[in-house]
């Protein structure tokens, strides 16, 4: 009587509670189960599957959270005292899947999914087409590996898509626009402090372990007299990269805003960040905030901007290429460096690029997407291309695609700049809202740029970043009515504050 009491409480508290007792017990069933056959690490993967779940119903329900989220990982993912058991690219793909996937479940709450139909979506279709075809490519004569096609493709390709899809849907109102770049200004400025931190109060334990093995030799150069800071980035190149653009961004939205408070935030991270860059030791980073700015010289269509900028930075540039000044600080010494023809370190480019060259000839489509020194033989007549440093991310495409795939990725990003800078000067109207454009697009130009020379286009994290930034680029005519509205209230409410101030500060002096 007592079981049969016993049993009929289990089935009704089963069936109000929807299945979740069922769930619970298969859950415990198969931790121990993985415990038995494969260990801890298994063990430990199936008792936070809740924690997944959890999140997953929190996501569906808090959309906008579970994207912040995304930018935060994404910025962060690189510090070296996180380690994760999973690959690193999971956590930016997983959560971009997911609010592709709430965005798709919940296609009413998705503010006008039609405007992904744009120039860029065009460009990285063609890209991702042709990295997709590449899964045919068997240059190294191994067959078709689809493990490693898609490692490869995942990264070099599809998550550009991802990127462009998330930021195009779910940036759709002026005020989620000025809190991501605000929440991007947050992240710039705590990656200079972190810098500030390694130079001032040193390495963590994890960041000195890797300066002194991995790092050694390109980050403590001069004897150990000059270090390269990498703040929270993977490596000192990385971050010198990021640092230009990010800098040429923040300048560019510092100087256009007519919101103050807006102007010094973005003008303070901008030459923080600066500062930063220089700390990095990263050469390239002086050309990539050469770029950014002479395209806005082009795009901003004022000689009264125009000829202030050029004036400035042809001084700056001076200074570094044809004088001594500053040679008393290390990293001043090592960022001019970058005007010297005779540089070591570019010469040796240089030698692998004629390596690769004189390899390649044979491998038009390249040696594929994800062939490396663990898949490509000893024996194999590619294996010197699949071990070679590439040292860029350029030439590192040119390797897996070859030169077909290499003129591929450059016409797509041809098309996407152009397609960015005619937006802002034709299709947009309010000034501020076209510095905020054209500080997308500047950095999205640095940015490659900097992949020239360093290997830092499809790293964390830029990739989001920049691709990002610039699909927002391509909304900005639609949110144009409802900018000019949200800008009116905020000045409207600055003015209001002035009064008041004034107001204040005159009965003081009756």
């Amino acid at each position: 009587m007592v079981n049969k009491i016993y049993s009929s409480r289990i089935s009704e508290y089963t069936h109000e509670n929807g299945g979740r007792v069922l769930l619970l017990f298969l859950l415990f069933f198969l931790a121990i189960y993985q415990l038995i056959t494969s260990g801890l690490n298994a063990l430990a993967l199936i008792c936070v599957s809740p924690l997944v779940i959890v999140f997953v119903y929190l996501a569906f329900n808090q959309r906008m959270f579970t994207f912040w989220a995304l930018i935060v990982i994404n910025y962060l993912i690189q510090m070296k005292d996180i380690t994760l058991p999973i690959p690193m690219s999971l956590p930016n793909e997983m959560l971009e899947i997911l609010l592709l996937a709430i965005a798709i479940f919940d296609i009413r709450q998705t503010a006008k999914i039609e405007k992904i139909l744009n120039p860029m979506l065009l460009a990285l279709i063609i890209w991702c087409s042709f990295c997709t075809l590449e899964i045919l490519n068997d240059t190294c004569n191994l067959g078709i590996n689809f493990g490693a096609w898609y490692q490869g493709a995942r990264l070099m390709a599809f998550q550009l898509l991802y990127t462009f899809l998330v930021f195009t849907i779910y940036i759709s109102s002026p005020k989620i626009l000025m809190r991501y770049i605000k929440l991007w200004a947050f992240l710039s400025l705590f990656s200079a402090f972190w810098v500030w931190k390694q130079q001032n109060m040193g390495f963590t334990p994890a960041e000195n372990a890797w300066i002194q093995t991995r790092g050694r030799l390109t980050h403590i150069l001069n004897a150990g007299t000059l270090i390269r800071y990498f703040s929270t980035f993977s490596d000192a190149a990385n971050y010198g990269c990021n640092a230009a653009a990010t800098t040429v961004a923040f300048i560019l939205f510092g100087m256009t805003t007519r919101i103050r408070k807006d102007k010094l935030l973005f003008l303070i991270t901008g030459i923080l960040v600066f500062w930063g860059m220089f700390a990095s030791g990263t050469r390239t980073a002086i050309f990539c905030v050469a770029a950014g700015f002479a395209l806005y010289i082009f795009i901003s269509k004022s000689f009264k901007i125009a000829i202030p900028f050029t004036i400035v930075f042809g001084i700056f540039a001076f200074i570094l290429a044809f004088t001594t000044i500053g040679n008393g600080n290390q990293q001043i010494r090592r960022m001019r460096s970058a005007f010297n023809k005779d540089d070591a370190s570019a010469n040796v480019r240089e030698v692998n690029k004629e390596v690769i060259r004189k390899y390649i000839q044979d491998a038009p489509w390249g040696i594929g997407l994800g062939m490396g020194w663990d898949n490509v033989p000893a024996n194999s007549k590619y294996f010197k291309l699949a071990t070679i440093p590439p040292d860029s991310e350029y030439v590192f495409i040119w390797i897996r695609t070859g030169p077909i795939g290499m003129t591929m990725f450059i016409i797509c990003t041809a098309i996407m700049i152009a397609a960015a800078c005619s937006t802002i000067l034709f299709r947009l109207k309010n000034a501020s809202l076209r510095g905020i454009g054209a500080g997308f697009t500047c950095a999205f130009l640095s940015i490659q740029l900097g992949g020239y020379a360093n290997q830092v286009i499809m790293q964390f994290p830029n990739c989001l970043i920049f691709y990002g930034g610039l699909s927002i680029v391509f909304i900005l005519p639609e949110l144009e009515p409802a900018w000019t509205e949200y800008e009116q209230q905020r000045i409207a409410i600055q003015e209001e504050k002035k009064r008041l101030k004034l107001e204040k500060k005159l009965a003081k002096r009756v």
